[in-house]
């Protein structure tokens, strides 16, 4: 079901002088830890990642896996007591956390993944000590609240359902896109966990606070764009590779559906900013609610104009 990790581009030298640092780092597990490994993906997240790293100091074991930051990233990580790896990615699979949970030398059960700019609430890390007690679950989904411009969003059917948590082993990527490179960013982008066995959902939710400048948004889902064109383009019905698109699955898998019908609909991206913004109470979150709405709808925008010129320079060879 999953892309062949050989065909990982990371030096194995440079990786395993990296793991061996880490091995010298590794501290025995607190008393009253809560047994997970925290695997928290950063680039320049220096205004980010003290609050996500304040969350998780519950956990028994932290890494921080950066790629190359330029702002005090690093040193933030390391001042609060993370271990940090560098992910040099130049094209392929696996990507960022796939590697990650291939390559670390986990010492917990338990993983949970992160993005630098999502935090794990006190009744969140409570609920995880007591669900990953449980035998007969290996994964739990785990909903993301999101702020944005300053703004908790209650509308627009932004909450995402993320399998977030799961077994050591018993969870994998999907890999929807073997060919990839850095133009479309060095790290999963909507790809999801495949869990092997049962899953669970957590009542309390992650919190996702976007407190970079909209710039910085713009150029990271021109990113998104690339990889989605080139996922729509080279997609076949039937893969067997990916998550199936289902209207009665998860989310993951309805929302999967929706768009491939959807990105067939003429004006579909207008249709995406009334369905979240009219239709789904969007306009309710105020000026943050209609920015997000737009650049929703603008991503989608994109991503077909990228498919259509994609279909060009094929047809042209």
């Amino acid at each position: 079901m999953y892309c062949n990790a050989g065909a990982s581009s990371i030096s194995l030298v440079s990786a395993m002088e990296k793991i061996e640092e880490v091995r010298k780092h590794e501290r025995v597990t607190g008393v009253g830890k809560v047994p997970v490994t925290a695997i928290i993906a950063s680039r320049n997240e220096a205004r980010n990642l003290p609050r996500c790293l304040e969350a998780v100091k519950t956990l028994a074991q932290v890494f921080v896996v950066d790629s190359q930051s330029t702002d005090d990233t690093v040193e933030i990580a390391r001042k609060q007591g993370a271990q940090v790896v560098q992910f040099h990615y130049s094209g392929g699979w696996p990507k960022k956390r796939q590697w990650a949970m291939d390559t670390l030398p986990i010492t917990q059960e338990w993983i949970l993944l992160l993005d630098a700019d999502e935090a794990v609430t006190a009744e969140l890390s409570e609920e995880i000590r007591v669900a990953i007690q449980n035998p007969a679950i290996n994964g739990y989904l785990i909903r993301l609240d999101i702020w944005f411009l300053g703004r908790a969003l209650r509308h627009g059917d932004v909450a995402l359902w993320k399998t977030s948590l799961f077994r050591r082993g018993k969870g994998q990527f999907e890999c929807r896109l073997k060919d990839q490179d850095l133009s479309m960013a060095d790290m999963e982008v909507h790809e999801h966990v495949v869990v092997n066995g049962a899953t669970a959902k957590l009542r309390n939710p992650l919190t996702h606070h976007n407190v970079e400048s909209l710039s910085r948004y713009i150029r990271k889902h021109d990113e998104y764009s690339n990889w989605e064109s080139r996922v729509l383009l080279e997609r076949t019905d039937g893969d067997d590779k990916e998550l199936p698109p289902s209207l009665f699955g998860t989310q993951a898998q309805r929302r999967r559906w929706l768009k491939r019908k959807l990105f067939s609909v003429p004006g579909s991206p207008v249709l995406l900013f009334l369905y979240r913004y009219v239709f789904r109470l969007g306009f309710l979150d105020g000026a943050p609610g209609l920015i997000y709405c737009c650049f929703q709808a603008v991503q989608m925008f994109h991503t077909k104009a990228k498919l259509y010129e994609l279909k060009l320079k094929r047809n042209r060879k």
